[in-house]
């Protein structure tokens, strides 16, 4: 059975240069992709709000 990816959604998100530098540079000091940083960010803040 092939490896399946589950289904995404490209979306646009507006952020402040500013933001989007810093998490730039975060990401590449955990040499990561910056959206994938983003996702990984928005998926824990998702599941500590459920938790609550």
């Amino acid at each position: 059975m092939p490896n399946l990816k589950p289904s995404t959604k490209t979306i646009s998100l507006r952020l402040p240069e500013g933001l989007l530098e810093s998490i730039k540079i975060e990401a590449n000091k955990r040499d990561v992709p910056y959206q994938s940083l983003i996702k990984a960010w928005l998926a824990e803040d998702v599941r500590q709000h459920r938790q609550s």
